[in-house]
């Protein structure tokens, strides 16, 4: 919990305070056998998200990270087989949601379940960096005695979940039976959800199946990369896609999710040489097709402004319903940055040579 330091509340050793009180485990990473020796404040840039490099800088010289049970500075050179922990004297607050009173588009509710069309932006539930401001913050204001998962965790009726910056769709169980029956779906794969991307490029087939494994990228930890199908590396995964329109340059791409995989849009596009506009974290937030120069590259710039976000929107959900068993179908329309990037790039395929 780096980005909860604070140099006025932290002793001059967080290690000092062993003697006197307690201190709590917030993160344990033990660096595989393939890692490469790399500094500790990068090693943990990569490994932690909603973190900076002043923060990780900040909780290494105020020794709340040790390597191997000691405190390290941060040109220390992580190895493989090291174990690095965050510990700081209060406890980690996985067990604590929030309730704050928020404006929730609220799409469909009955007794057993509500979806919920989520803005780009607004995480899901809370986590490092995180901890309010979140969907399961508003739904614990929302609702009361939200069933909280498995294992109790901090996903209180969830039983999906889409990226902070993918807009769109989300069910949510409001009782044990109805997320159990949920959550069978998804096992089984029978939930139909339907999602509307912007990509770099136009694939050459005109529909298709990407299947390959999706994993934790072996060089950073908060991105997933595609393995081959059937590898010991990664989960299996499949994604069907349809060009519904191109503009030259961009395409606007159909995906049905088979699976449901970290990432798994943004990843397996990426992995056929189509990744998402405006996706920083794999590569689309610069110009993939088309001049780097000129007009048409202040054309893409501010393309970029208007739609400064991966553009993936979850549109449709199709699901059995636990109670009544009727098929529920649920869609959303596109939002108002999306529709302003789209708008942008038909006019621009509409314009003449």
């Amino acid at each position: 919990m780096l980005h909860d330091l604070d140099p006025d509340l932290l002793p001059d050793s967080a290690a000092g305070l062993a003697e006197e009180d307690e201190l709590f485990e917030h993160h344990r990473i033990q660096a595989d056998g393939r890692q490469e020796p790399m500094r500790l404040d990068k090693f943990l840039l990569n490994r932690l998200p909603n973190v900076s490099r002043t923060k990780v800088q900040a909780g290494i010289e105020a020794e709340a990270v040790q390597v191997n049970g000691k405190p390290a500075k941060s040109s220390y050179k992580v190895k493989a087989g090291d174990v690095v922990t965050v510990v700081l004297p209060e406890p980690p607050r996985e067990d604590k949601v929030v309730p704050e009173q928020m404006a929730l588009d609220i799409r469909y509710e009955d007794d057993q379940l509500l979806v919920v069309n989520k803005p780009a932006g607004m995480v899901v539930h809370p986590a490092y960096g995180n901890w309010t401001g979140t969907l399961v913050n508003g739904l614990a204001w929302h609702l009361h005695n939200l069933p909280t998962g498995r294992n109790g965790d901090i996903r209180p009726g969830l039983v999906h979940r889409i990226d902070k910056d993918t807009s769109g769709l989300l069910v949510v169980g409001k009782t044990e039976w109805a997320m159990t029956h949920l959550s069978n779906q998804f096992f089984y794969h029978t939930i139909e959800r339907t999602y509307l991307a912007l990509v770099w490029g136009t694939p050459k087939e005109a529909s298709g199946t990407i299947r390959g494994n999706i994993g934790r990228h072996p060089k950073d930890r908060k991105l997933m990369t595609v393995f081959p199908e059937g590898s010991p590396e990664g989960k299996h995964a499949v994604t069907h896609y349809k060009v519904l329109q191109s503009f030259g340059p961009v395409a606007l791409v159909q995906c049905n999710l088979e699976t449901g995989r970290t990432h798994q849009i943004r990843a397996h596009m990426k992995h056929i040489g189509h990744p998402l506009f405006a996706d920083a974290a794999y590569g689309g937030d610069k110009i993939l097709y088309g001049q780097r120069t000129g007009s048409y590259k202040s054309f893409v710039e501010n393309t970029f402004e208007v739609l400064s976000r991966q553009a993936l929107h979850a549109k449709s959900l199709g699901f059995v319903h636990p109670t009544t068993g009727a098929q529920l179908q649920l869609e959303v329309e596109l939002p108002d940055d999306f529709r302003a990037g789209l708008a942008r790039w038909e006019r621009y395929a509409n314009q003449p040579a």
